[in-house]
């Protein structure tokens, strides 16, 4: 874990209510895609966690979405701003686990960590499969980027307006070669991913989180290992793990 400054050099709108924003300053304790940075912002008594989408030797890119006062405010920031922002943040996630062809699965802002991962994989010659899912067209972000990296990206919307209409799941259906999966996004879809499949994989939790590093424990789960800390021994879990009420 490392504690620094860093300053704000873009802070843009990229989708309805999500922002994007680029950081400069120290990355070296961010080892693995799926780990998080704790943000403090003036006249909030807690950090904000914000999981990483990018990040090179130099800088962090982030992308949240706005749904109270602390991403309020965050939105409203300028670059050159600076924040006092705790990094290397979780376990990430395991990519030696994946096989040559996994299954990248992303809804809404648990997108952004999905980014880095496969980045990482296409680097390792793995063959990435990845499924977006989102609420509607003026919802979605970072499908071009995804594309980008010569990857086929596959997009489900709950109103039908861009994609395959439905969740996720509906996509996961037609999907019948992959070797691992790898989900972040909503308690609901990740557990309905799991039980749409029989093979192995890992799933990062969205969690309210208090101080972000283990010492509160304001973020325990039940897992069929004992009591987890959402925020240290996660927030990357794997699925055989996972108790679902």
């Amino acid at each position: 874990m490392n504690k620094c400054k860093y300053k704000i050099i873009e802070n843009k709108e990229i989708a309805k209510d999500v922002f994007k924003m680029i950081l400069e300053g120290n990355t070296e304790c961010i080892t693995k895609p799926g780990q998080f940075v704790n943000i403090e912002l003036e006249k909030f008594y807690l950090r904000r966690p914000i999981s990483i989408c990018d990040y090179d030797e130099k800088t962090i890119t982030i992308i949240y979405k706005v749904v109270g006062h602390g991403t309020e405010k965050m939105s409203e920031l300028e670059a050159g701003k600076e924040l006092d922002i705790l990094t290397g943040l979780g376990n990430g996630f395991e990519t030696k686990l994946s096989g040559d062809k996994p299954l990248i699965i992303g809804g809404g802002v648990g997108t952004p960590p999905m980014y880095r991962l496969c980045k990482d994989l296409i680097k390792d010659n793995k063959k990435p499969i990845v499924i977006l899912g989102f609420g509607s067209k003026d919802d979605i972000f970072y499908k071009e980027e995804f594309e980008k990296l010569g990857i086929t990206v596959y997009i489900s919307t709950v109103d039908g307006s861009v994609g395959t209409k439905g969740f996720v799941t509906a996509v996961m259906k037609t999907i019948n070669d992959f070797t691992y999966f790898y989900a972040c996004g909503p308690m609901v879809m990740l557990k309905a991913v799991c039980e749409a499949t029989d093979i192995d994989g890992q799933v990062s939790l969205e969690e309210r989180m208090g101080c972000g590093f283990g010492a509160c424990m304001g973020c325990t789960i039940q897992t069929k290992k004992g009591s987890k800390r959402v925020c240290k021994e996660g927030p990357v879990f794997m699925k055989e793990d996972l108790i679902w009420e």
